[in-house]
């Protein structure tokens, strides 16, 4: 199985903590963000991740080099100034990823989640991994029913932990289903990924699962702290 990290955002909320380092190489309990992933990841046999940049590129391959520390080969996908979104960054890296189900993680976020429980075969188009709603999102994102069915609408929406097991048949039509959004006129393209997992959720391609443990969205100074603090041992 291969990766995708989603690595390419501004941090525009973590100023000025992002002035000059990426999100996901920001440091929480000894080590940037993107590392406990990618030891996770490792531990998994993952042999090629994708990393997804944009925002001070150059950074990833001087901080996390070509993977080899960690017994896997890292390819950088440079979006240019303005990234891609999760939908085109997600399209642009699929020559790399394969027709295969292929594992995502967002690079901001920390977990104690085990990636070994994510399906290594998939009949569905999508495998999410959901958490109970956070103060910051209380909201949700979308419904989990009992047998596993992800529904886009509902009464008790949990949050997307932005981990996820994916296949390329997900954007099978996706211009259609995108329309004429700004960035579609790209090359390659940007738009965003949840208007093609709501089309799949139509046609019940989507299952997931409830993560009840830890999970924090380093969105902000504060959490950030929180989590470093929390991890110190």
């Amino acid at each position: 199985m291969k990766a995708l990290i989603f690595a390419a955002g501004l941090g525009e909320r973590m100023r000025p903590l992002t002035n000059t380092t990426p999100k996901p190489l920001l440091e929480a309990g000894g080590k940037p963000l993107i590392v406990w992933h990618l030891e996770k990841l490792a531990a998994l046999g993952v042999r090629e991740v994708v990393v997804n940049t944009s925002w001070l590129a150059e950074r990833f391959p001087e901080a996390l080099g070509d993977g080899s520390r960690w017994g896997m080969k890292l390819h950088y996908s440079y979006e240019g100034q303005t990234p891609l979104e999760t939908g085109g960054g997600m399209l642009n890296a699929l020559p790399i990823l394969g027709d295969d189900p292929f594992l995502t993680v967002n690079g901001d976020v920390w977990t104690d989640f085990d990636f070994a429980l994510l399906p290594r075969t998939l009949d569905r188009e999508a495998h999410l991994v959901f958490v109970d709603n956070p103060p910051q999102h209380p909201g949700g994102d979308y419904d989990l029913q009992s047998d596993g069915t992800v529904r886009a609408h509902g009464h008790e929406k949990l949050t997307y932990a932005g981990i996820g097991v994916y296949r390329a048949a997900l954007f099978e039509g996706w211009r259609e289903i995108i329309g004429d959004v700004e960035g579609v006129e790209r090359t390659p393209p940007r738009f965003k990924l949840p208007p093609l997992l709501v089309a799949a959720m139509a046609r019940g391609a989507v299952q997931g699962a409830h993560h009840m443990g830890r999970w924090t969205d380093v969105g902000t100074p504060q959490r950030l702290a929180e989590l470093d603090a929390s991890l110190v041992v």
